[in-house]
């Protein structure tokens, strides 16, 4: 089976978490869920190189820096996790793709489901983008324990 490689970006503020409010798309992963902003890499390119384009294309800002957090592997489908600072205001970001995005909480992130302003309704986690960020939270926790 050949795999799909996608870098996503954990984009990180003041102990909350940039999430992106997928278009409802039929034909799309997740449509219409939360998730964390990425995407496909191109050919011959890297997982860093991808996830500071996607950031680019998709809310016009990039990071000095993202460090890989993760791998995941889910079916078809590789998920190269950077993580980084997010040191630019929310509102002087412009969403390029996806519905809505917003700064959640880890618990609004624990709950799975959260209210989107620009949907007027609550929305759905990706399983997969919860997943991950719940398991980047326990390493925060672990870390500041230490």
């Amino acid at each position: 089976m050949t795999k799909i490689h996608v870098a996503i970006a954990i984009l990180h503020q003041d102990g909350k978490f940039l999430c992106q409010l997928r278009d409802d798309i039929p034909n799309i992963r997740y449509p219409g869920h939360w998730a964390l902003f990425g995407g496909h890499l191109e050919p011959e390119e890297t997982p860093e190189v991808a996830v500071l384009r996607e950031l680019a294309e998709e809310i016009g800002w990039v990071p000095a820096t993202a460090s890989l957090f993760c791998c995941d592997v889910e079916g078809d489908v590789v998920r190269h996790v950077f993580q980084s600072q997010l040191d630019a205001d929310v509102k002087d970001l412009v969403l390029h793709e996806g519905w809505d995005m917003k700064l959640l909480t880890p618990e609004d992130i624990r709950s799975g489901i959260c209210y989107s302003e620009k949907a007027e309704s609550l929305r759905p986690f990706g399983i997969p983008h919860q997943r991950i960020l719940l398991s980047f939270i326990d390493s925060l926790d672990r870390q500041s324990l230490q």
